[in-house]
């Protein structure tokens, strides 16, 4: 029986359908697998499709859970699935097939989402972008001549086109934040560590990535971390615990919120005027809200940043393909590898000890300067992207390093300093652009404070409603 508006349910509205026995669980799974089937040809959001196992799993029994039959999508990164291929965008990695479940995976389950597939993302989960030579390009349902963005692409353009309502996503330099800016989605990048990662979470060694979820509406955001967001006995960092239930937190009013706000970037080159008016916007919509808008920035020394971040990331990643490279029993040719990673992993072979050291002793520093600057203020506000939504082939996967960097930084100036500090930050689809794309907004909170964040965002959802904005491929 086909569930017409199916899309114009949330996660939770989802499952509260399910409760009542408005319509089953198999029947969702069932109207997830059309959708994929309708829109993957034009989007190329889902790379591994498991119809038949999650059509098994919605027949039950389920976890009575807060997503209890609603389909749910993986990013092809990361966490394990099991009997599923993770291929992390990589023909070096292509034929991995996982043997059991990851721990945030188990959650994921127990939330009682039903898993339909994996979604795209580029190699290693390296670019803002999500085109990679062995996935293909992942296309933005408000324009598919555009960018998804990335590493989470394909969960969001999933979630964007109503495919599924949520999906999981992960962020080490923006990838939550950038996908759900060029798509018109809430995506919260929460505190390090705030999801469990384990047990072979040797790749998150340096705490810069994280994993949540994309979604249309903040309570979805809000329940699925309540679901999953609990301490993992062996993590070696657990963040503070919650005060309350997110899902309390989100029917709460902010109060009056000191917050800074500008448009810095790293290189100092201005940001798209039409960027700039949709940030003045919101300043002034939250001046209207009552909050008090500091015009500052954050005033670090970003080539100094960006020299300490290179040096760890570049030996961490070089560490991560060592393992690889053991579990595959041989080194990758260079032809298996792109241009960007290859050239990463071999300038990351390279770095010295001390080098690497230093690059962790001088992020510290300039994270203790960041986290500094919030004793002045609650929140810090941003746009998430530079420029509006590349078209396709503006980031190629044969690119030539240095340009393809370059390229990047002047779209995507913004979000990494916050997973390096392991602050929570989140992308607001507030606004949109005259031609009617997306433009994401980016508030960043206090460590460990998810609560406030999820606050502001509730009562900006209802000054906005952009649930109700549709993409051009939808439904």
């Amino acid at each position: 029986m086909a569930f017409k508006e199916y899309a114009d349910y949330d996660g939770l509205g989802l499952a509260g359908l399910v409760e009542k026995g408005d319509v089953s669980a198999a029947e969702l799974a069932d109207e997830a697998i059309e959708r994929i089937e309708r829109h993957n040809g034009t989007l190329n959001a889902v790379v591994h499709k498991a119809y038949d196992e999650a059509r098994e799993t919605a027949k039950g029994p389920l976890p009575d859970g807060p997503f209890k039959g609603v389909p749910f999508l993986i990013k092809d990164l990361g966490i394990q699935v099991k009997g599923w291929p993770r291929t992390s965008g990589s023909r070096f990695v292509a034929d991995i097939v996982d043997t059991e479940d990851t721990e945030l995976t188990k959650r994921y389950r127990a939330s009682g989402a039903v898993l339909v597939g994996k979604t795209n993302t580029p190699e290693y989960g390296i670019t803002g972008t999500t085109e990679s030579t062995l996935l293909g390009p992942c296309r933005n349902p408000w324009d598919p001549n555009r960018i998804s963005g990335g590493s989470s692409g394909g969960a969001a353009s999933a979630t964007a086109a109503g495919i599924v309502p949520l999906a999981h996503a992960s962020d080490g330099l923006g990838s939550i934040r950038i996908p759900a800016a060029c798509c018109g989605l809430f995506g919260l990048k929460i505190t390090r560590d705030r999801n469990p990662q384990g047990p072979g979470d040797y790749d998150r060694a340096i705490g810069f990535s994280v994993d949540h979820v994309v979604s249309r509406t903040v309570r979805d955001s809000a329940a699925m971390l309540d679901a999953t967001g609990y301490p993992e006995p062996a993590s070696p960092y657990a963040p503070p615990p919650k005060s309350a239930p997110y899902m309390e937190e989100i029917t709460k009013n902010p109060g009056k919120l000191r917050i800074a706000w500008s448009p810095e970037t790293p290189s100092g080159r201005p940001i798209l005027p039409e960027i700039q008016a949709a940030l003045e916007k919101t300043a002034d919509l939250l001046e209207k809200l009552g909050h008090e808008l500091v015009p500052t920035g954050l005033g670090v020394d970003y080539r100094a940043l960006y020299r300490a971040q290179g040096l760890v990331s570049a030996s961490n990643f070089a560490a991560g393909m060592m393992r690889r490279i053991e579990a595959m029993g041989r080194e990758p040719r260079e032809d298996e590898l792109e241009p960007n990673t290859w050239a990463g992993f071999r300038n990351g072979q390279k770095v010295s000890g001390a080098q690497a050291m230093w690059g962790w002793q001088q992020l510290r520093l300039m994270n203790r300067q960041i986290l500094g600057l919030f004793e002045d203020f609650d929140v810090y506000l941003c746009p998430v992207l530079g420029d509006l939504q590349p078209e396709i082939g503006h980031f190629t996967p044969d690119q030539e390093p240095k340009e393809l960097n370059r390229r990047q930084g002047r779209v995507f100036p913004f979000t990494p300093p916050f997973n390096f500090t392991g602050q929570p930050s989140m992308s607001v689809p507030l606004w949109q652009s005259e031609n009617g794309l997306p433009i994401g907004m980016m508030f960043t909170g206090h460590y460990a404070d998810e609560a406030t964040l999820f606050r502001l965002a509730a009562q900006l959802e209802k000054e906005c409603a952009w649930k109700d904005r549709k993409p051009k491929v939808w439904d």
